[in-house]
């Protein structure tokens, strides 16, 4: 199959799979047919899929990655004050890794919005259904949503990354407290414990609760930076933590603080 014909055929099983988009138009353009591909997947429910169609999907997700550019976190330039340390600007589902960090929401299933350029949302599409599915087994034998501070890890599935570490991020829409900021912290310490357990030994982290969570930007990145500098202190399995961001701003902040 080409990279098209890949394309169409996950757009037919998916909108088969719904009685709602069984009669979907498939529109001409590629770009539109990626964006209706990707609408379909954040809006499938978890559940099992054929071999058939994972074969098709896997293959399609991992040529679509590599025209992306996959990033060798190796080979990322760190910080002059801490060779363990990096920060790096770029898309994070790029990213050859260990593991890479995921904020999540208390649901724990993925960004159910069509398209939304949240990283839940880009994580879920670039790693495929199967993620989805695996989250929702994890929280099924939970019995609970997932508490704040906390932290799962999954396979990355299509991702460069191996691992995949989700954690819920304090909600602020209300001043900020001493609760919000040791519940931050520990999203970065139950990440790196989590890790270490599973012979990780670098790992990516967004920038956990910075955006639709609105935790203020500059206190939530020099939270970060102390929670991963206290643990890498203390545990020798990691040796390298990308600080991820996304925009200009996060950057500036991250590089103000390692001076």
């Amino acid at each position: 199959m080409t990279q098209d014909e890949r394309r169409l055929y996950l757009i037919e099983k998916l909108s088969a799979e719904n009685r709602r988009y069984k009669d979907l138009e498939i529109p001409a353009e590629p770009e539109d047919q990626r964006q209706l591909l990707r609408s379909l997947m954040n809006v499938r429910p978890a559940g099992p899929s054929s071999e058939g169609f994972l074969k098709v999907q896997d293959e399609y997700l991992s040529e679509l990655i590599t025209e992306r550019g996959i990033v060798d976190a190796a080979v990322l330039p760190p910080v002059p004050s801490d060779p363990r340390l990096v920060i790096w600007r770029g898309d994070i589902t790029t990213l050859k890794i260990d593991a890479i960090v995921n904020a999540a929401n208390s649901r724990m299933e993925g960004c159910w919005q069509p398209c939304h350029a949240c990283i839940d949302n880009c994580i879920h599409t670039f790693s495929g259904v199967q993620l989805r599915l695996r989250c929702h087994e994890l929280m099924t034998a939970q019995g609970y949503e997932e508490p704040t501070g906390q932290a799962k890890i999954t396979p990355g599935y299509n991702l460069p990354a191996k691992y995949v570490l989700h954690t819920v991020g304090p909600i602020i829409d209300h001043p900020l407290t001493k609760q919000d900021c040791d519940l931050l912290a520990s999203c970065y310490t139950a990440c790196l414990q989590l890790a270490a357990e599973n012979a990780c030994r670098a790992i990516a982290f967004c920038c956990i609760s910075t955006g639709v969570f609105h935790f203020p930007q500059k206190k939530a990145a020099e939270l970060a930076v102390q929670a991963v500098k206290d643990f890498l202190n203390k545990n020798a399995v990691l040796e390298r933590v990308v600080f991820n961001v996304f925009n200009s701003v996060d950057e500036r902040i991250y590089r103000e603080l390692f001076g």
